[in-house]
């Protein structure tokens, strides 16, 4: 897909973060969803084996999705971000390093969060062919504590992600300013 826009010679991200932001992204439209309807089907089923299934599922993705968080914030320290395009206003601005930096730091709280209520629920085990090392001892009530935490910043990085989602469709359709393109998949 091209994009005949103003300001379409932006510099664009590097390979490399293009497809991480992608691959993140991919996870993360998995996981959300996956997290609702796992949780609302094991207070519905009294948690019978497809949901055992589902959270194997999400576990293992979160775990994944961390260490792919990490090497994508390795690849930003590194490789740096593009200069911001002439077209963003001074509000645009911080609102945009705002919104990553939330995103970035809810990447990396919400997974590891989960890791934490999973170690000390305890409850590690992937798919019964092994079990992620705990980073916590056993205990149930702070496991409770720290999954109900683990939830609620998970809707708030949903919330970031459409805020995210619908600010790259504002540049795209309504600025024409090549924002978008900077980390439009690889190609």
């Amino acid at each position: 897909m091209s994009f005949p826009e103003q300001g379409a010679e932006a510099v664009r991200y590097s390979l490399a973060a293009r497809r991480l932001h992608w691959i993140v992204a991919a996870f993360v439209i998995c996981q959300l969803p996956l997290g609702l309807y796992m949780v609302a089907r094991g207070q519905a089923t009294n948690f019978d084996a497809a949901t055992g299934s589902l959270y194997s599922l999400h576990k293992l993705l979160g775990f994944t999705l961390l260490w792919l968080v990490v090497l994508r914030v390795l690849v930003r320290l590194g490789r740096g971000a593009p200069p911001p395009v002439a077209t963003l206003t001074p509000f645009e601005r911080i609102a945009s390093l705002t919104v990553h930096y939330a995103l970035y730091a809810l990447l990396l709280v919400v997974p590891v969060l989960g890791w934490a209520g999973i170690s000390a629920y305890p409850a590690l085990d992937i798919f019964g062919l092994f079990n992620l090392p705990a980073i916590l001892p056993p205990d149930q009530p702070l496991a409770n504590r720290i999954l109900g935490v683990h939830g609620l910043l998970a809707l708030l990085l949903g919330l970031l992600v459409l805020l995210h989602v619908a600010a790259a469709l504002r540049h795209r359709f309504v600025k024409h300013d090549g924002v978008m393109r900077r980390m439009w998949p690889p190609g």
